[in-house]
């Protein structure tokens, strides 16, 4: 019986003729097969970890009765947070352990401390597998838990371990690609790239199982690119374009799109958001726009984006978790993809949809108004928001930059403090110059008169009393949803 391509070249499940061993496979094994010793293992996307923890349990089935759990699976993840309260002995391969919640994580690490300690086979023995930094994020949580337990790191395969990869593939199906060279430089050591591109390059070229005959294959680069890219698309054109849309797609306004755009041009799939937004200045303000709350809102607000994007707002990482969607993000027609968002030049895009400008008496009042605006994705600068963003830099100039300029609206809480303060009159100066134009929105909190702000304009008279037990609701109202509707 012939055997064929898909059973050769494997882009699902664990390879059976073309799987290779990372150098530090028997290490991994030997900590996983040992009672009562924790076992992490971390690295990049692509790099095999999972696949390499399932041939292992594969390898040992015979001994040891493994259960493997993914905090992507909902009734995984019931089964791990049993785990943590039961305590129920066995051997677990918890998968995905960066996507946990803080809390679990650490309850797993104290389990994970207690079973090495006390090498007590009643408790669960834990092999954790995450994205890079998964051990040193336990660490932190449990400081002596490192000599404790085996931490692994799975790199991308090298040159030599790509090129075996492909060799032994080609010998079972009879063929020789020209230059395998150029499939490892493609892939860079990922092992389910290297998979996927053979079986591409094979099928383009009528390769769909063993050859009679010793048949050389010659590529182009640039087609598989294509055809990769098409057949992908299936699957991550939706993702990719409701991330770059946001939570409330706006024409002019498109920070996802350049972030995921930037990514892709980056080596590897997991950025830290603070370098990435240090070292490229042009989309400072687009990255720090998002990066403390509104990505996370996105992503809990469209499951199809958190399938695939994932973010910690603690240490500011982001990553691509899927080889497949990297590759396709990295070879993607941006341009396409923006348009089909429906993104437009004509119109000016502006760093914050509306700006808040009030005193310090209303400050609560004023938080809160941003943080309704933030929970539905519209971009809004308060300053308690920023500060770290424009450390080093002049208020003065930051303010009239964006009250002047780079905000589609002014909202300004005027009352009498308002009219007396220093910075709120500053910002009044320059905001001041847009009232005729309709970009000034006043929250009228008492009937003090202001220069430059006729009486006639027509605003939001609003009774603020922090007493008032009700007044957040009071606020969404008259405030927020009125608000809310004019920039719809």
């Amino acid at each position: 019986m012939k055997l064929l391509l898909e059973e050769i070249f494997v882009t699902e499940g664990i390879p059976q003729y073309t799987f290779v061993k990372p150098p530090n496979y028997n290490e991994i094994l030997l900590d996983i097969r040992r009672k009562g010793k924790p076992v992490i293992i971390e690295g990049q996307s692509g790099t095999g970890k999972t696949t390499t923890a399932k041939r292992i349990i594969n390898q040992l089935s015979a001994d040891i009765d493994l259960n493997y759990l993914t905090a992507r699976q909902a009734p995984d993840l019931e089964k791990i947070i049993e785990i943590t309260r039961t305590k129920e002995a066995g051997y677990y391969i918890i998968d995905d352990f960066h996507r946990l919640s803080n809390e679990l994580q650490e309850e797993l690490a104290n389990i994970a401390k207690t079973a090495a300690e006390t090498q007590d086979e009643k408790l669960p023995k834990l092999i954790i597998i995450g994205i890079n930094q998964v051990g040193a994020s336990l660490i932190n949580m449990v400081h002596d838990i490192a000599k404790r337990c085996g931490i692994h790191r799975i790199e991308p395969g090298s040159k030599e371990i790509i090129t075996n990869l492909i060799n032994s593939g080609a010998e079972k199906l009879n063929i020789q690609f020209e230059n395998p060279t150029r499939i490892y430089e493609e892939s860079k050591g990922d092992y389910w790239l290297t998979q996927t591109l053979c079986q591409t390059i094979c099928t383009q070229n009528d390769i769909l199982n063993f050859q009679d005959e010793v048949k050389i294959i010659d590529f182009q680069l640039d087609e598989i690119r294509q055809s990769m890219v098409r057949k992908l698309s299936h699957s991550y054109k939706e993702p990719v374009k409701e991330f770059s849309r946001g939570r409330r797609f706006r024409p002019s306004n498109d920070p996802y799109f350049k972030l995921l755009r930037l990514i892709s041009s980056q080596k590897g799939s997991i950025v830290d958001l603070n370098e990435l937004a240090n070292a490229n200045e042009e989309m400072r303000a687009s990255i720090n726009g998002i990066k403390e709350r509104r990505l996370n809102i996105l992503l809990e607000s469209k499951p199809i984006c958190s399938r695939y994007f994932f973010y910690n707002p603690e240490n500011k990482n982001f990553a691509i978790e899927d080889p497949a969607l990297f590759y396709y993000m990295k070879h993607v027609d941006w341009e396409e993809i923006r348009k089909d968002c429906g993104f437009r030049d004509d119109i000016e895009a502006k760093e914050f949809e509306i700006a808040i400008s009030f005193a310090g008496e209303n400050r609560k009042l004023a938080k809160y108004i941003a943080e309704q605006f933030e929970q539905i994705d519209v971009p809004v600068f308060y300053d308690e928001l920023y500060e770290s963003n424009y450390l080093g830099k002049a208020w003065s100039k930051e303010f009239e930059r964006i009250f002047l300029t780079d905000s589609r609206y002014v909202v300004c809480l005027l009352d009498s403090f308002h009219k007396d303060k220093i910075w709120p009159t500053f910002e009044r100066d320059c905001f001041k110059k847009r009232v005729p134009n309709g970009d000034v929105i006043p929250i009228y909190l008492d009937d003090t008169v202001f220069v430059g702000i006729p009486d006639d304009i027509v605003g939001i008279k609003y009774k603020w009393d922090e007493g008032n037990m009700s007044w957040q609701e009071e606020t969404q109202d008259q405030i927020v949803f009125k608000i809310w509707e004019k920039l719809e």
